[in-house]
């Protein structure tokens, strides 16, 4: 819980903070405030409150805040963030410890409630630089520094000549490509940047580089979690702090930070002296048990009879980490002590190519990002599915029913291959050839690529040949139809269900799910690639659904030439056919289609929720 007393100066003060108070117990800013509790403070109890607040918002003149403060202030790591309204609440204006303690964060929220101008003065929020002493905890990272955070900071923001090295992916460094400024440069060798003349080197991984311990510069390292570390113990193994030690210094031998990281066992041993150690000294993110079973299913380098006659599992150091990294990558197979073992593994989506690798294999390991395009426009697609494209190596798309202008921010160099004219086996094997050097790959499907997206053939070709992927989704062609249409498809009392299916062409439907049985709910129903069969998908709707049920034939939606036909269910076919409608076209039929009946209590004045009692 965040901490964070008001001190108004005034009565002018005070109605700015009944003000904020009031704004913040509002219902769609409770949720976001849950964790922050507001107290109001007289300004003459600051000095003895300095230590017991994460922050004090002072609501009047400058010149009160700062010499209440003043005599308070140690450094950075250590003050809280103090903020200072003006007596308006005009101005929102960030006076102490912007970054570590969150003034700034603090300043753009209250501005935001209040309606105000923030005011913040660190030089890397002016600058748009990283704030690199938030991007730890921004990304639940640890940092070590060579000669201090200032320093550091102080290269940076004056564009010094800076290195940035990383061995592995994840969020936070997915956000620093994105955001590169142009005097730093991504370097693939981190002795690259200790020969070169860099003011600073920043890092990313959880490896550690003795090679900085005695380097000169500037340097501040981000220790990622991104470890799986699994371990197995004898029976109530003690002394438990020596053991706790050895695994550690086991885990630096291989090169590898532990703190911080994930550990993972069979369950049988939660309550072993050892694993009571480890959670008091606090060096684990997180301590996860698998049952015997679990672990069993998982495949091993180093499996062990005598392992498997005491615990009912041929591995448990080796597959725990492995399962903790979700079916991970071994980093450091099983490392035997007297009474443990220890193995080390990470998610495959957090390799980076080239970097943490134990095998030739897994140095070229590439990745399939397999992203939903969405129904057309390139606007549509989700910001993550774009990053995905503007980083690729190669983006193999469905041309025929994705437009090419989506692949259009792709980076220079990249290969941009439509599959329309590829069978499934060159399709695959076009991708593998590009992972097997270890290159980034999107697979763009249109729409959402879990509906009726044929992924599943690919996906079992990635399990086959241990292909690391991952899905993005995607804004589903049915969801641009209701927006197209100005229809929403759940109606109250109406229809709460909204059925997605296709007629029977040359693939066979389920036998339980032809049309005309799911039409017995009269649902919304909209209905994929069926417009070559619409004679067909209208005799079977109307033994079901009125002949004059709402209908609509979405044709290209979002696409510069969309088209959309509405009309009743007995003209469906003459719809589809004098329009000439083929491919890509959404069949809709409800009562759904243009309802304006049948309103949501939701926002009823006399409805109670949590968020706000009805009236009486």
């Amino acid at each position: 819980m965040q901490e964070i007393a008001i001190i108004p100066i005034g009565e002018a003060g005070r109605t700015v903070a009944a003000r904020l108070k009031s704004e913040i117990q509002r219902g769609d800013l409770q949720q976001s405030w849950r964790k922050r509790r507001l107290s109001l403070l007289d300004r003459c109890m600051v000095k003895d409150c300095w230590n017991d607040f994460d922050a004090f918002v002072f609501i009047g003149a400058m010149g009160i805040c700062v010499r209440t403060i003043s005599p308070l202030i140690e450094d950075k790591h250590n003050d809280p963030a103090v903020i200072c309204i003006d007596s308006f609440g005009r101005h929102v204006i960030s006076v102490l410890s912007g970054h570590i303690g969150g003034a700034n964060d603090l300043t753009r929220d209250f501005s935001e409630i209040l309606k105000g101008h923030a005011v913040i003065t660190t030089q890397s929020d002016m600058a748009g630089l990283w704030a690199l002493d938030t991007l730890a905890n921004q990304f639940g990272w640890r940092e070590r520094h060579s000669t201090g955070m200032s320093r550091c900071i102080f290269s940076f923001v004056n564009r010094r000549p800076t290195a940035l090295f990383m061995d592995i992916r994840d969020e936070g460094t997915d956000y620093l490509e994105s955001t590169l400024p142009e005097h730093v440069t991504v370097i693939d060798h981190l002795e690259d940047a200790i020969r070169m003349d860099y003011a600073l080197i920043i890092i990313v991984s959880p490896r550690i580089h003795a090679a900085m311990e005695n380097y000169k510069g500037d340097w501040i390292q981000f220790i990622p979690r991104c470890l799986s570390i699994g371990f197995g113990l004898a029976h109530q193994a003690s002394p438990a702090a020596k053991i706790l030690r050895e695994m550690q210094a086991a885990i630096a031998d291989a090169g590898y930070c532990c703190e911080y990281q994930s550990w993972r066992s069979i369950d049988v041993k939660k309550d072993e002296p050892v694993v009571r150690s480890l959670r008091r000294a606090g060096i684990g993110a997180q301590i996860q048990f698998f049952t015997a079973e679990e672990l069993a299913s998982v495949t091993v380098p180093n499996p062990s009879e005598t392992v498997e006659r005491h615990v009912g599992t041929p591995s448990v150091c080796e597959a725990a980490a492995i399962l903790g990294a979700g079916d991970g990558q071994l980093l450091v197979e099983k490392v035997k002590g007297k009474d443990w073992t220890l193995a080390i593994a990470i998610s495959r989506s957090n390799l980076r190519r080239g970097h943490l690798a134990v095998s030739d294999k897994a140095d070229t390991c590439g990745h399939i990002e397999i992203v939903g395009a969405g129904p057309g426009d390139p606007d549509l697609i989700s910001v993550r599915g774009r990053r995905m494209l503007e980083k690729a190596d190669l983006i193999l798309y469905a041309g025929s029913l994705v437009p090419k202008a989506l692949t259009e921010c792709h980076k220079p160099g990249a290969v941009v291959r439509s599959s329309a004219d590829m069978a499934l086996e060159e399709q695959c094997e076009y991708m593998k050839s590009f992972y097997d050097r270890g290159l980034f790959i999107v697979r763009l499907h249109t729409g959402d690529p879990c509906i009726f997206g044929a992924i599943q053939e690919q996906m079992a070709f990635f399990d086959k040949h241990g292909m690391n992927y991952h899905i993005t989704p995607g804004i589903s062609s049915f969801l641009a139809a209701a927006a197209e249409l100005r229809s929403q498809f759940t109606i109250p009392e109406l229809t709460q269900t909204i059925i997605l299916t296709r007629g029977e062409g040359r693939t066979p439907m389920p036998e339980k799910e032809q049309l005309h049985l799911l039409a017995r709910s009269r649902s919304t129903m909209c209905i994929f690639l069926s417009a070559a069969i619409v004679d067909d998908v209208q005799r079977e709707l109307l033994q079901e659904y009125p002949e004059d049920t709402p209908v609509a034939a979405c044709y290209h939606l979002t696409w510069p030439d969309q088209k959309i036909y509405r009309g009743k269910l007995k003209d469906l076919t003459k719809i589809v056919r004098d329009n000439k409608l083929t491919l890509t076209t959404m069949l809709v039929v409800g009562e759904a289609i243009d309802n304006r009946q049948g309103f949501s209590e939701l926002y009823n004045k006399h409805f109670t929720h949590l968020y706000r009692k009805g009236e009486e």
